[in-house]
């Protein structure tokens, strides 16, 4: 993400409060791809970022331009990479070590429960259709058949989220001029 920031505006901010302004990037300042491109499904490519991978190894690979990486970050509305982008498998036993003091007692600690409203199928077409559940209380869930619950971790929790975060939306390169001439007309 080195060059996310770039076309940003500076700013002069007494950090301080020393009387001596510094030059800071102004990261107040956002800008949205034009609702008439995001509600086009047919100039996106669906993506699925593999492990470690970086939003500016991404650009690389689609638009030759590295520096493009806030072009990716825009398009899937990723406002913190550090939060929003996934995590490779060391940051990620490292968030949990973190938040849960360990990889084990994120195992072991229930997250919360689910009662299984429709169990996952397959149609004679061999369409899947996906489970189906909801999350219930522990009383709700002990009273529950074993094959009506689920019991979710908290690193299979932290798991999923972090998995969601792998599809993601690649913009076609054919209008990358547009979106980068819109921005450099916002931001001189």
């Amino acid at each position: 993400m080195p060059f996310f920031f770039e076309t940003f505006p500076t700013v002069n901010y007494d950090v301080k409060k020393n009387n001596k302004l510094e030059t800071l990037t102004n990261l107040t300042v956002r800008f949205k791809i034009q609702e008439v491109l995001t509600n086009r499904t047919s100039i996106f490519y669906d993506y699925s970022v593999q492990e470690g991978e970086r939003p500016d190894v991404i650009a690389y690979k689609y638009y030759n331009d590295a520096s493009l990486d806030w072009i990716i970050l825009l398009t899937n509305q990723i406002i913190n990479p550090h939060f929003d982008w996934p995590l490779d498998y060391q940051s990620f036993t490292k968030y949990l070590r973190q938040k849960y003091g360990s990889v084990q007692t994120a195992s072991d600690t229930a997250h919360h429960y689910e009662k299984i409203i429709q169990s996952q199928s397959v149609r004679f077409d061999g369409t899947i259709i996906p489970e189906k559940t909801v999350w219930v209380d522990e009383d709700t869930y002990n009273g529950l058949d074993p094959s009506e619950r689920k019991l979710i971790t908290s690193y299979q929790f932290e798991e999923d989220l972090n998995e969601d975060k792998r599809t993601i939306k690649i913009l076609d390169k054919k209008y990358i001029t547009r979106i980068v001439n819109e921005v450099d007309t916002i931001f001189d």
